[in-house]
């Protein structure tokens, strides 16, 4: 059955330990692929983690001249092959979240691939394993279905799909606090 990485972003307590873990996914040589944001410095502590959502139609994939971007069957966007990228760097423009980063030193492109040796076999992604307070988990389509009934949101913060991409994103996200906290400062 497969599984989608899930998060729920107002539960986040910034304690950084997805990134830790992250670091210690196989292939990906010591190196972080996914990010935790301040979201109102100098106000609150409010954190929200920040990876890869996978889309269905990603840009980055689409932008790259050299095919270097594949798609894994499980619906996982992977980093730029070493043998493909071209070091164009268009994957990192394209991407609406920013997520693509370019290690000039390799020239190569990289980004969070759902730690793709785990996630391919059901294992969870390292992030999702060891977080603290369930704001990263793996689940199944109805165990997100199932928490988005309990939960029975009356705004319908449910991210399934972003506006300004074609499809949906193979990463849920559960958004109320968070927007709540960020309408007060616009």
């Amino acid at each position: 059955m497969k599984k989608r990485l899930y998060l729920e972003l107002e539960n986040c307590i910034g304690c950084r330990s997805c990134l830790a873990a992250c670091t210690q996914c196989g292939g990906h040589e010591e190196r972080n692929r996914n990010y935790v944001y301040d979201v109102n410095p100098l106000v609150d502590r409010q954190t929200m983690p920040l990876m890869c959502l996978h889309c269905v139609n990603p840009a980055c994939a689409r932008s790259c001249p050299a095919q270097a971007i594949q798609i894994h069957e499980t619906g996982a966007v992977l980093s730029a092959l070493v043998e493909k990228c071209i070091g164009c760097q268009n994957c990192t423009i394209a991407c609406p979240y920013g997520i693509p980063k370019f290690d000039t030193e390799q020239n190569l492109m990289y980004k969070c691939d759902l730690c793709i040796d785990r996630s391919k076999d059901g294992i969870p992604p390292m992030c999702a394993s060891v977080c603290p307070t369930n704001t990263l988990q793996w689940l199944t389509d109805e165990e997100i279905e199932q928490k988005q009934n309990k939960f029975n949101l009356d705004n319908g913060k449910w991210v399934t799909s972003m506006p300004y991409l074609e499809g949906e994103t193979n990463v849920k996200v559960n958004l109320p606090g968070i927007l709540q906290g960020i309408s007060k400062l616009y």
